[in-house]
């Protein structure tokens, strides 16, 4: 059984040009404002995490693992988003095995304790 959602009340000032465009959009949408504004916000606040997610990976203050999380996505959906939004996230400089040994070190998820990356993982990884 799905529970109902527990709503809380929330009073904002806003301009009335935004008054205006959430009018509209609740027009095309066929919903009551109250609906239409929680719907902007959710979507609004999954694309802050999206990008301060992966503005942290660019700019190598969190592991891919991290980012993830905090866009609240699978690691599959990153990198889905990673590739559609062009985000290198891999110093130039930087090998994978360099990025899989730094997050090992670490320590996070299925990667925690594990001995370095050698070469010879890759090859017997997929026998």
């Amino acid at each position: 059984m799905v529970k109902p959602l527990k709503l809380k009340h929330l009073t904002v000032r806003i301009p009335e040009k935004l008054e205006k465009q959430i009018l509209e959009a609740a027009e095309r949408m066929k919903l009551d404002k109250a609906t239409v504004v929680r719907k902007l916000l959710e979507a609004g606040i999954e694309e802050w995490r999206k990008q301060t997610a992966l503005e942290l990976l660019r700019n190598g203050k969190v592991t891919f693992a991290k980012a993830a999380e905090i866009a609240k996505l699978s690691l599959w959906e990153l990198a889905d988003l990673v590739k559609q939004r062009n985000v290198e996230w891999v110093k130039e400089d930087e090998t994978m095995e360099t990025t899989v040994n730094r997050a090992r070190k670490k320590g996070f998820g299925i990667l925690k304790g594990l001995p370095p990356f050698t070469a010879k993982d890759e090859l017997t990884a997929h026998d």
